[in-house]
């Protein structure tokens, strides 16, 4: 079994499960025991890969400050892709800086190491709506004191899912940032995200995730699907996203991307560095082409950087 004693990482107190490393509380309700147990098949799915010789022939990864755990997409991929978690930065093929912190200091790394995020130091909302508008040239934040209707106000940190709909003009709330009401309503009565898997610019697929429009801002899905890029995004889109990318520092992670029926356009409404998944609602055959997909991206970005650094 996995050993870093994963479960380690959380506490549980009077009906809630806290994540130590970030705060982050969830009731233990039925439905989160239920994603529990819909999890656990592709967990021991991914652990019986780690024991297979194909296992020991890939790179190694060094990860710091923190550990990857089983939920997090990179962990799955990793093991997909035949790499090995290293004990040492010595000894690493490559290192990917992974702290699911929202804002994080520069790690040291040996001279010529192949890095992986280290220099994507702030996925704060605040900072992914600044440099989105800067990439794409047009604005997905409002004033709450001047803003007249509904927008969104929602956490800076990181895996908060706390967003709801205010009406404005309001006095802004310390630690809120707020945004525009973008329209991804889709037939059915749901709403549609985009998550967008980036590995070093690319998309190799995309997953588009939806829910019920009453829980809008949940972090749980109805339903998802993985297809083809080409048949979300436009290539021009796709350079653009790849840009925002490299404007974030952003080598590996996850783009949470909304298109918006009124004028068509995407909008970037959240980054994660330290991505989990594949989704819980996904099929077990989807999470595992997901995971082998994502793999093989996973190793030609290694390759082509050992390429340029060597």
């Amino acid at each position: 079994m996995h050993s870093a004693l994963w479960w380690r990482d959380f506490e549980y107190q009077d009906g809630v499960v806290t994540v130590k490393k970030t705060g982050v509380r969830v009731p233990l309700e039925p439905g989160v025991i239920g994603e529990f147990f819909n999890w656990l098949p592709f967990y021991f799915l991914v652990e019986s890969w780690r024991w297979k010789p194909a296992a020991q022939s890939g790179p190694k990864i060094w990860f710091a400050p923190d550990r990857p755990r089983p939920w997090y997409l990179i962990w799955p991929v990793l093991h997909a892709a035949g790499a090995q978690i290293a004990k040492t930065a010595s000894e690493a093929d490559a290192v990917f800086y992974f702290d699911d912190s929202t804002t994080c200091e520069r790690v040291a790394t040996p001279n010529n190491a192949r890095v992986i995020n280290r220099d994507c130091q702030s996925i704060a909302k605040s900072h992914v709506t600044a440099v989105f508008e800067r990439v794409f040239g047009y604005s997905l934040s409002v004033d709450p004191r001047s803003w007249t209707g509904p927008m969104v106000a929602k956490s800076e940190k990181n895996g908060a899912h706390d967003g709801r709909i205010v009406q404005g003009p309001c006095e802004p709330e310390p630690g809120l940032v707020y945004q525009r009401v973008i329209d991804n309503t889709v037939p059915g009565g749901m709403v549609e995200d985009l998550r967008c898997p980036t590995i070093g610019g690319r998309i190799p697929l995309v997953l588009p995730k939806r829910r019920y429009q009453a829980n809008r801002f949940a972090n749980s899905n109805d339903d998802v699907r993985v297809v083809e890029t080409d048949s979300v995004l436009s290539r021009e889109e796709q350079a653009k996203l790849a840009e925002f990318a490299a404007a974030m520092k952003l080598d590996w992670g996850g783009l949470d991307v909304l298109r918006d029926r009124t004028d068509g356009r995407l909008y970037v409404v959240d980054v994660n560095k330290t991505d989990m998944g594949p989704p819980i609602a996904m099929s077990l055959d989807d999470k595992i082409r997901v995971t082998r997909r994502l793999a093989d991206t996973f190793l030609e970005y290694l390759g082509e950087t050992s390429s340029v650094r060597n």
